[in-house]
């Protein structure tokens, strides 16, 4: 086998020296280089604007990922950085840094994923799914709020709800492990509100049909109107405005 290479080498004009390493393989290109200090800026922005959302007593925690490397930054002397609008402020988000005092004026978005760690609900036990909770059922621990749709502060909040799958003990309770409650019947009298900024309105009306705990359901209103909401509590109904 080593002579065949050997020959295999002199026929394309490579000379193969024992104890070196063959041709060179590209390398993947580095991602773009990013002042620590506009690094750290970013950082520090995406932990203030998740403090507006976390629970009391969270530690927030700002995790950078990779700028797309295929990026080239021109030298920059001061680099600011911003949050793009409707970005999210928890799990995995962006944060946008410009150069504003350089040769070039740049504008990148780095990626980050947020963490918010806080007390929160916990299974004390191994539960199977369908199982009907109790408070005697879980403890308060650390949990990450900003995974899958948040989580629980009090355990009395889930006293009688029922479990879509199953969960080992010490794991987060979260909204998508629960089923669904019913709030009301097709045929039943619900109120219906609405809301804006500055005035509220309400009304009775007949459901359609039955009131799934946030799903859409169709009501008639005293006039004969059919309206579309959202089932958000015992017998109540949010119209969209």
């Amino acid at each position: 086998m080593a002579a065949a290479r050997k020959v295999l080498a002199l026929g394309l004009g490579l000379i193969l020296v024992p104890g070196l390493p063959g041709p060179a393989q590209a390398q993947p290109a580095p991602p773009p280089v990013i002042a620590p200090q506009a690094l750290a800026q970013a950082q520090a922005l995406a932990v203030d604007a998740a403090k507006a959302l976390a629970p009391p007593q969270a530690r927030i925690v700002a995790e950078p990922g990779r700028l797309d490397p295929r990026l080239t930054l021109a030298p920059c002397d001061r680099v600011e950085a911003y949050l793009p609008a409707g970005v999210p402020a928890w799990g995995p988000t962006r944060v946008g840094l410009r150069c504003v005092q350089g040769r070039v004026h740049w504008r990148v978005f780095v990626p980050l994923t947020v963490r918010v760690w806080a007390p929160g609900v916990v299974s004390g036990t191994a539960l199977p799914a369908g199982a009907q909770i109790t408070a005697a059922q879980l403890r308060t621990g650390a949990v990450d709020w900003s995974l899958a749709g948040g989580a629980f502060a009090d355990p009395a909040q889930l006293e009688g709800r029922v479990l879509v799958r199953p969960l080992t003990a010490g794991e987060a309770l979260r909204p998508g492990d629960l089923q669904a409650r019913q709030w009301f019947a097709a045929g039943d009298m619900v109120q219906v509100v609405a809301g804006g900024d500055g005035f509220s309105i309400s009304t009775e009306a007949q459901a359609m049909s039955r009131g799934i705990e946030g799903q859409e359901v169709r009501v008639r209103t005293e006039s004969g109107r059919v309206v579309v909401g959202r089932a958000v509590g015992d017998h109540r109904v949010a119209l969209a405005l």
